[in-house]
């Protein structure tokens, strides 16, 4: 399958011919569908709180002890999409078509005074005009202008504030986070994932209003930026499943997606990480409502964490299995996996093996993911899940995940209420203080295939399971409501006009 020269891209790629070979063999034999027992829904699996019980997390939160939190910020993504119908637009000026004042361009350019990234002299006056409407698009994508179209979204200015100031996404994370990510000793800690190529443009965002803000919030920022492994990147095939080579003969590697950056989740040494897109963000105006719901998130994970190293103590203590006071508290256990976590299991032919079962049920990565109602934006969702043990629990689907020819599962999903904004507080130490080895906890058999296309040649890409998906599909769950104000994403550059982006 592969020559001299594949062997050696191969390897100073950090991989190796079998870890690809298993990848060509996933494009043919494709990836299982997901055994879905239910939506998660406030009756089952999506925990809803009241005020008084979001105020007593948050209080949690606030007296729990823990070694060491930080914030971890997917941003290695360019912004190309987000300009993807502004591109459209301009590449029908440039062939004589004008898309006219309702397209995305046409919008942009009539508004553009209203984004924070307006620069008068670099875009002049708004006018309803062809001229003015490619003059916008130029002055913002290309190189010459703005140069938005080929630089990540978290450098991009989405913010403008009273007092003049305006802020990039990152620059809005750094304030999250002081908020309520704070150490005690006035530290703030963010994991920051980014493209080696955007690496100066981070640095140069950051020392732009790292010296201002820890002087206005009174913090200390220790920000560290992490590269998602070039060794992760995944072989690219034809339509016929062979090794895509481009116009040089070479074998195409492409990223696999975010589930890559289990990797770099893995390299973190706190225990409590707080997972967030780069895109999802809002005004300062709303901090109080965003840092209210991720510290009761915090506060219901902490919770979590020490009623499971609760059990495990005491299954630690249990020196007869067959006792009474081991079977009570096996019981105690299942109740409590059942009624919280969904996790129904199967039965065990003796309890010393029942214990086992409990043991490894309770002794794995925990997290707790925020829901939002849902209103028809793309993206997962959450479902009670049969696992291939023959147990149940929650996870986090993509729709690909899900047989659209199944009826029964079609009926779940068009049922489901809840949809998944990426809003996660996680626990990675184990109740000995020893980190997880994430890498442990994967589910190999829940990536994607999609189509994509090379310089006009179609192909198929191979993601990895993603990170909130199958990158996390072993570890125990709970799904909390979260309102839907705690999620504001940026996906085209037309979102930045919704409230939440305004002052």
């Amino acid at each position: 399958m592969f020559t001299g020269d594949d062997l050696k891209q191969i390897q100073d790629r950090g991989s190796s011919a079998k870890v690809v070979e298993g990848q060509v063999e996933r494009f043919r034999k494709g990836f299982p569908w997901m055994k879905i027992v239910s939506a998660a829904t406030p009756s089952r699996g999506i925990l809803v709180l009241s005020e008084e019980e979001a105020q007593k997390a948050v209080r949690y939160y606030e007296g729990a002890k823990m070694d060491g939190k930080c914030k971890f910020v997917p941003a290695s993504g360019a912004a190309s999409r987000m300009f993807k119908d502004i591109f459209s637009g301009l590449g029908k000026l440039q062939t004589g078509e004008d898309p006219g004042p309702d397209s995305p361009l046409g919008k942009l350019s009539a508004r553009i005074e209203e984004f924070a990234f307006y620069d008068k002299d670099l875009f002049g006056v708004p006018e309803n005009s062809e001229e003015y409407r490619k003059k916008t698009a130029v002055a913002l994508l290309e190189p010459s202008g703005l140069g938005y179209g080929s630089k990540p979204k978290g450098v991009l200015l989405f913010h403008s504030y009273a007092d003049g100031e305006k802020r990039t996404a990152f620059a809005e994370h750094l304030v999250e986070g002081q908020d309520y990510m704070r150490n005690e000793d006035g530290t703030v800690n963010l994991v920051v994932t980014i493209s080696p190529e955007h690496t100066q443009l981070f640095k140069d965002a950051l020392e732009e209003v790292k010296d201002a803000y820890e002087k206005k919030y009174g913090v200390k920022y220790n920000i560290t930026f992490t590269y998602q492994d070039k060794s992760t990147d995944t072989i690219a095939v034809d339509t016929q499943n062979r090794p895509f080579r481009n116009e040089n003969d070479v074998l195409l590697f492409r990223p696999a997606g975010h589930g890559a950056l289990i990797y770099n989740l893995n390299e973190v040494k706190e225990e409590v990480v707080s997972i967030k897109n780069i895109d999802n963000v809002s005004n300062e105006r709303l901090l109080g409502t965003t840092a209210l719901w991720k510290k009761v998130l915090l506060g219901k994970c902490l919770e979590l964490r020490d009623t499971i190293f609760g059990y495990l103590r005491e299954l630690d203590k249990c020196t007869d299995p067959c006792g009474e006071d081991c079977r009570r508290l096996c019981d105690k256990i299942e109740a409590f996996l059942d009624k919280i976590l969904c996790i129904q299991l199967p039965l065990t032919p003796n309890q010393k093996d029942r214990v086992e079962l409990l043991r490894s049920k309770l002794d794995r990565p925990i997290r707790v993911c925020g829901m939002v109602r849902n209103q028809g934006e793309p993206g997962g969702g959450p479902f009670v899940i049969a696992g291939k043990d023959g147990s149940s629990n929650l996870q986090i689907l993509e729709s690909v995940q899900i047989n659209m020819a199944d009826e029964r599962s079609k009926d779940i999903l068009a049922g489901a209420t809840h949809f998944n904004p990426v809003d996660l507080v996680c626990c990675l130490h184990d109740y000995k203080g020893r980190k997880f080895d994430l890498l442990k906890y994967v589910d190999e058999d829940a990536g994607f295939i999609s189509s994509k296309s090379y310089q006009g040649r179609e192909l198929k890409a191979l993601e990895l399971p993603g990170l909130w998906n199958g990158a996390m599909s072993d570890w125990n769950t709970l799904f909390v409501e979260v309102p839907l104000e705690t999620f504001n994403p940026v996906k085209v550059v037309l979102d930045l006009l919704r409230p939440a982006h305004q002052g």
